[in-house]
């Protein structure tokens, strides 16, 4: 399926995780941490009673493999926005479900479906968070939990800070501080939001740019061109002198439907 009703961009993104499926497990640390952590909430917020889950933006399969052993008599909706992704995490068998190619923005749903809406990792990659969050939040069911995480704004704060040392600017996206992800969720009756901080060991700028690609986090800014090669290479040395090595902030969101 191309994108091309939700813009270049989300093709890109499609395009760029396709190519980094078959490499993504090895260099996935961090999201393997988050994604337990998702299942964890999950599970201590709605244990039993759960028939239908979607999950949004399954990559690999990390957090799909673990929602279907912990509900495994649940029926299980599992997309992403990424045919090759999503074909990676259902090959060999090992869920059993339904995929689909689906950007969890504009899910294709209508109505009360769902008991549980999970996610890790990928609402970072939509163009209007807040927006994507009410639309999800009202395919829940009565008592239903959307769970989710994704970037927060101190993420890859070192390299942000090389590339200002530099003089340029960096191509990484603008993620949402808690404090934003919170107003978002104000909304909603039953709601909350915290972030938990985990250290990506890089060895060095060469090991960060080789973590971005390998999973598939290449796309830039809307507008950002790639720096010439001068530049980047001043930003690498300043990275390399503030330690070489950075972290992901990531923002974990429960919204509970009510009634």
């Amino acid at each position: 399926m191309r994108l091309a009703m939700n813009g270049r961009r989300k093709q890109r993104i499609s395009d760029a995780f396709g190519a980094a499926a078959g490499r993504y497990d090895d260099h996935a640390g961090p999201q393997r941490l988050a994604a337990a952590l998702v299942a964890d909430l999950a599970q201590r917020q709605k244990p039993d009673d759960v028939s239908r889950i979607l999950e949004i933006g399954c990559g690999t399969g990390f957090l799909t493999r673990d929602i279907q052993a912990r509900w495994p008599g649940a029926e299980l909706v599992v997309t992403d926005l990424s045919p090759d992704m999503l074909a990676h995490a259902a090959k060999g068998g090992l869920v059993a479900g339904t995929f689909m190619t689906m950007d969890g923005e504009a899910p294709i749903f209508e109505g009360e479906w769902f008991d549980l809406i999970l996610s890790s990792l990928a609402f970072q990659w939509f163009d209007d968070l807040e927006s994507a969050i009410a639309r999800l939040a009202g395919l829940l069911r009565p008592g239903g939990s959307l769970i989710f995480s994704t970037m927060g704004q101190g993420s890859f704060a070192r390299w942000r800070r090389a590339h200002e040392a530099s003089g340029v600017g960096a191509g990484i996206p603008d993620y949402p501080s808690l404090e934003m992800l919170r107003s978002m969720l104000g909304r909603f009756d039953d709601a909350f939001a915290f972030d938990e901080d985990y250290a990506l060991t890089c060895g060095g700028a060469k090991g960060l740019i080789a973590h971005l690609k390998g999973i598939g986090a290449v796309v830039p800014n809307e507008g950002r061109k790639p720096l010439p090669p001068k530049d980047l290479r001043r930003v690498m040395a300043s990275f390399e002198e503030e330690g070489g090595d950075d972290a992901y902030q990531v923002l974990f969101g429960r919204v509970t439907r009510v009634g």
